[in-house]
């Protein structure tokens, strides 16, 4: 396969990732207003494994549930203040008034960021032609935490109709 053919094949698989990543992190946005604690972080581990299998499927790797809801555990797990600040988002809606406002204002960014950080990582790995077997959560660490904090951005932004966003999605639609 010819160098451009190559290229024109990872640029479509980007725009793909990139509008799976978008759709889910919308998805997930949503699952953090679920009321139950632990309810809402049950959904948004579907939601972000719902994720991991379209984008795998956009790079052709093969797809296992149970091998990536462990991988899952362990790359988000392993970030215990991020994993802490989730849960403990979703705990705080069993406060009366309070806590719930509270959870709702942060799990749907906390749960938007979560979802973008991992679907950035592993977009990353199968462009690099990594599947699911050969992925090492340690090594992709610094690159989730610097993947969650532009995620908590973008979810902030998604959250309160940032007139930023807002403009960015009208640049690129202009340009196409």
């Amino acid at each position: 396969m010819s160098e451009e053919a190559q290229e024109s094949i990872e640029m479509e698989a980007d725009d793909g990732s990139d509008n799976t990543i978008r759709n889910h992190v919308i998805g997930s946005m949503g699952v953090g207003l679920i009321p139950i604690p632990v309810v809402d972080l049950v959904a948004l581990t579907g939601i972000q494994v719902n994720m991991l299998r379209k984008l795998a499927k956009t790079y052709d790797i093969p797809f296992s549930k149970d091998k990536v809801k462990t991988i899952l555990a362990s790359l988000i797990g392993g970030g215990i203040p991020v994993t802490f600040s989730t849960a403990f988002a979703s705990l705080m809606k069993t406060v009366p008034l309070i806590g719930t406002t509270t959870g709702a204002l942060a799990m749907p960014i906390l749960a938007g960021a979560t979802t973008y950080a991992v679907g950035k990582v592993f977009t990353q790995h199968f462009a690099c032609g990594g599947t699911f077997l050969n992925f090492d959560p340690e090594a992709v660490r610094d690159y989730y935490y610097e993947m969650f904090k532009e995620g908590q951005d973008m979810a902030a932004d998604m959250k309160g109709g940032d007139k930023k966003t807002e403009k960015k999605t009208e640049e690129k639609s202009e340009k196409k």
